[in-house]
């Protein structure tokens, strides 16, 4: 049986570990122009789908969002709400994990509706708040919902 000091130990070097990950995902995007603005692709953005093995995964995900934003110089609005946009979405994640299908779409709905409202506010970005929301969601499908999924299936085949 493990104590709970193992099990607190565990828990903090794997929501680090998930942190770590983001953090080096998004400097990736960022390297190639696609981490932050109005059309967003992060691929670090797939690492939601920890949120259905692990509630590890919600800090881990959330201080990576924010460390991340920090990081590659965006907004203070954008740090601050961007990642509780991640951290409310990880929180619908991990809540419907029994249904991965279903469990990632907190997370996509969050961002597509919290980051398009920082966007125009923190960058005067002018575009219609749709559009944004469009831009966003492209991304988000595609890396958080997509790229979930494709994280969760090859981790459960090999029963992460």
């Amino acid at each position: 049986m493990k104590t709970k000091t193992a099990m607190r130990t565990r828990f903090v070097c794997t929501a680090a570990l998930i942190a770590a990950l983001y953090v080096g995902l998004t400097l990736i995007s960022n390297a190639m122009g696609l981490a932050s603005g109005e059309i967003q692709f992060r691929i670090s953005e797939a690492l939601c789908a920890l949120g259905l093995f692990t509630p590890a995964a919600i800090p881990g995900v959330s201080v990576g969002c924010f460390l991340a934003n920090l990081l590659t110089g965006c907004a203070a609005p954008d740090v601050i709400f961007g990642s509780l946009a991640s951290l409310i979405g990880m929180l619908g994640a991990y809540a419907l994990r029994k249904t991965p299908f279903l469990a990632l779409l907190p997370y996509v709905l969050a961002n597509v509706v919290i980051v398009p409202f920082v966007l125009s506010y923190a960058y005067g970005i002018e575009t219609a708040w749709w559009l944004l929301a469009l831009s966003v969601g492209v991304g988000e499908i595609a890396c958080a919902y997509i790229g979930g999924l494709a994280l969760y299936f090859a981790l459960k085949k090999r029963k992460f």
